[in-house]
């Protein structure tokens, strides 16, 4: 497993497909703050939940100047169901053989219902204008998640 990323480490660079049959690269939002966010499944419950508090807050991030990208391993094509079941506004991207999640140390052993298994680690980073990490949340919950990260970034104030 990759070490944790740390404030001011590069984000790892990406370009990986799309919910909606595109293209996404992480260099592509340069200027721009990105929330990265890993989740490991779409359409649980626990990651339904997660997407739709930051598709409730995306008008919000936006006015901040953050843009909201999500990653797992799902198929674009559980990420399109995804995205017409839930309105899902802003982009999922697709990580199949889960080489970017492992770049971001959001894949590898975790912890669940008391047993250790491989998957993705719930994670969330906050990528500056420059394309580097400001921000490096591991293990997060998916309920409440995003409240907090508004707390964090200090835009609830």
């Amino acid at each position: 497993m990759t070490e944790k990323l740390t404030p001011g480490d590069v984000a790892p660079d990406f370009t990986l497909p799309t919910a909606d049959g595109g293209q996404l690269a992480l260099k592509d939002l340069r200027g721009r703050k990105v929330v990265l966010y890993a989740y490991p499944a779409a359409m649980t419950p626990g990651c339904t939940k997660q997407a739709c508090d930051f598709r409730d807050s995306l008008a919000s991030l936006q006015a901040q100047g953050y843009e909201v990208v999500g990653i797992s391993p799902d198929k674009p094509e559980k990420l399109a169901k995804f995205v017409e079941r839930d309105a899902i506004t802003f982009p999922l991207v697709s990580d199949v053989d889960k080489s970017v999640l492992d770049s971001y140390a959001a894949y590898g052993e975790k912890m669940n219902y008391g047993k250790v298994s491989m998957g993705v680690i719930r994670s969330t980073f906050v990528i500056d204008e420059e394309g580097n990490i400001e921000h490096a949340f591991y293990n997060v919950k998916a309920t409440g998640h995003v409240a907090k990260l508004r707390r964090d970034l200090g835009l609830d104030q």
